[in-house]
Parts: structure tokens; C-alpha cells; sequence
């Protein structure tokens, strides 16, 4: 019976950062054909969902650093994709919301990223997004670990 090759992080490395790749620019050239950023798309996907967010859970979620996302939601603001609001619970706190054209303006991206996304065999998208967030919780697990 053959061996089990040694765990290899740099192959797995490998691996995400090529499908990452390829996914962000098959993505990209979608957005592209309506002036949108990758960060963009982030930004309007989460705020897709109705609620306001905080500038801080925003960066924290579309991985951008505090500066850079201040200047995209500035820019968002610019073309009335986005308002932002003091949030009525905690004053020192602004929260950003979509504007009315900027869920007009998300639904029609979605449609067409959607359409145009590649779809994997039946269950094959499930099965890859649950070994991906397994993948990340257990990185985050032991990055938590490794600082106490």
C-alpha cells in the first residue's frame, strides 16, 4: 500500500491562490463592463442585504484596511450608491446603506456575475464552500491558538 504523501501547505497554497486568481478575474471582466471594482462588488454585496454596517465590520469583511475603504464608500457615495447614517443605537458609530440606485444597481450585477459564473457538478459548490470555511475556521483556530 502506498504511502501518504507529507501535508504540503505550499501546494494547497498553491491551489487557492491560482483558483483565487482565476476567479477574481473571471469576475473582474464582468464588472468591468459596468465600471465596478472587485472591492466595489464586495462592498454592495454586503450591504445587499438591507441592514446598515459599520465601516469597521465592512473593512473586516471585504478585506480592505480602513483607509482604503473609507476612500471606495467615499467614492460609492459620489455615485449615490450609498449613504451613510449615524447609527440610532451607537452615535459614534456610522452606519452605510445602499441607496435605491444602488440596490438597482447590485441586483443587475449580480444577475449577470451569476449568469455568467461557472457552475460546478451538482453538489460540488456546496461540498467545495463547506471545505473552504472548515479550511479558514481551522486557520483561525490555530492562529488564535499560536497567540496565547
Amino acid at each position: 500500500m502506498p504511502t501518504p504523501s507529507p501535508r504540503q501547505p505550499q501546494d494547497l497554497m498553491q491551489l487557492l491562490t491560482r483558483a483565487e486568481r482565476l476567479a477574481a478575474r473571471r469576475l473582474q471582466s464582468v464588472l468591468d463592463e459596468d465600471g465596478c471594482s472587485l472591492d466595489a462588488w464586495r462592498v454592495l454585496a454586503l450591504l445587499s442585504d438591507g441592514t446598515g454596517h459599520p465601516m469597521t465590520a465592512i473593512a473586516e469583511a471585504v478585506f480592505l484596511p480602513p483607509a482604503t475603504l473609507t476612500r471606495l464608500v467615499d467614492h460609492l457615495v459620489d455615485q449615490n450608491l450609498l449613504y451613510r447614517r449615524v447609527d440610532p443605537h451607537d452615535r459614534r458609530r456610522i452606519l452605510a446603506h445602499l441607496t435605491p440606485r444602488g440596490r438597482t444597481y447590485w441586483r443587475r450585477l449580480d444577475r449577470e456575475v451569476r449568469a455568467r459564473w461557472p457552475v460546478l457538478n451538482e453538489g460540488d459548490d456546496d461540498v467545495l464552500r463547506s471545505l473552504l470555511e472548515r479550511l479558514a475556521d481551522t486557520l483561525g483556530a490555530a492562529g488564535e491558538r499560536s497567540t496565547f
